[in-house]
């Protein structure tokens, strides 16, 4: 039998114990924004978002276990990785750091996932460059160009539409008569 104050816990985490963050009354997201703007406004990596949000402030430790794993992970996989940068580089003008977006790719391969959510980050969009990275540049005078060349596919179709519209109306109202086979000119792909 058990008292009251006794709570049954069933998670599966294997045996790291219960859920820890040091959020308050915010979310992740809150917590990230909040860390952009701390940093002139750049998105801060999910490394760095993870340990703030989960290292209690009194003792500077990470409560929960499986977090506390992850980061340690996480931390060497990047440290292994910026150690093998810097000893490819003969000159060692490597960079210390590795991009917020390489970051991000080492916390989700590492980070385990329950129900479409990141443990500890709960549910992100990945797979995709951040919305930061600038888009790729076009040469506008290509983008008129292929503008001009689908504007010229369009007007043909309609063109072939209207047509094709005229002979079987004209085959209805005169279906005696016999009308050349009108062959119309294919829309090229470019």
């Amino acid at each position: 039998m058990r008292g009251d104050d006794e709570c049954v816990l069933v998670t599966d985490r294997k045996g790291k114990g219960v859920f820890k963050h040091n959020l308050g009354a915010q979310s992740i997201a809150t917590l990230g924004d909040r860390m952009a703007e701390e940093n002139d406004g750049e998105p801060v990596d999910d490394l760095a978002l993870m340990k703030r949000a989960y290292t209690n402030k009194k003792t500077g430790q990470i409560d929960d276990g499986l977090v506390r794993e992850v980061v340690t992970l996480v931390q060497t996989q990047v440290q292994d990785e910026v150690s093998q940068l810097q000893t490819e580089d003969d000159d060692s003008t490597a960079s210390t750091n590795l991009s917020r977006f390489r970051i991000n790719e080492i916390v989700e391969s590492s980070v385990p996932k329950k129900k479409g959510r990141l443990v500890g980050l709960g549910r992100r969009t990945r797979s995709v460059p951040p919305s930061s990275a600038p888009p790729p540049f076009v040469d506008p005078e290509i983008l008129t160009a292929q503008l001009k060349n689908k504007d010229d596919r369009i007007s043909l179709l309609e063109t072939q539409r209207l047509n094709q519209q005229m002979m079987e109306m004209m085959q209805r109202m005169y279906p005696n008569e016999v009308f050349p086979n009108v062959v119309f000119p294919n829309v090229q792909d470019p």
